[in-house]
């Protein structure tokens, strides 16, 4: 009888990790085959559907896409999660939706201006900025995140 409730237990923990491992698998991961753009769309798509997945993905998929630079400023996942949970960030989640346009682009950098409509009808401006990594390793000539600027509001869509 203890034997069976041992296993059951344990069955129950394999297929909960396993799951779990399967939801983390839908993350996307930075390529060099995805362009600046579409590294701003993914982020913007998992802020508007964060918890889609399970808890915090969207904000999860964002930071997988930071530039290690940006990193190291913001912290680990906890202090990233804290950041966009903040006043100055919060308007992002759950966005109901965005508009993505390029201002510059070269070889190495390029800079967006972004402007969502937020859960509350209210629209904010933000400047996006990504730059191709050069360091050699699994990112090498991935694009990823370098800045994004405090939110400007821009009023009510009402």
């Amino acid at each position: 009888m203890m034997l069976k409730k041992l296993h059951l237990t344990f069955s129950v923990i394999v297929i909960f990790f396993f799951n779990v491992s399967f939801l983390k698998a839908d993350l996307l991961i930075p390529k060099n085959s995805i362009l600046p753009a579409e590294v701003v769309k993914i982020q913007l798509v998992g802020l508007m559907n964060n918890d889609r997945n399970y808890q915090d993905s969207g904000i999860e998929q964002t930071r997988s896409f930071a530039h290690p630079d940006n990193k190291k400023i913001t912290g680990p996942l906890p202090n990233f999660k804290m950041m966009i949970k903040g006043n100055s960030y919060n308007m992002l989640l759950n966005h109901l939706s965005h508009k993505i346009t390029e201002l510059r682009s070269s070889d190495k950098r390029a800079q967006f201006e972004v402007t969502i409509l937020d859960k509350d009808k209210i629209y904010h401006k933000f400047n996006w900025q990504v730059e191709k990594y050069t360091v050699d390793g699994p990112l090498k000539d991935c694009w990823l995140t370098t800045a994004v600027s405090n939110p400007i509001p821009l009023g009510s869509s009402i």
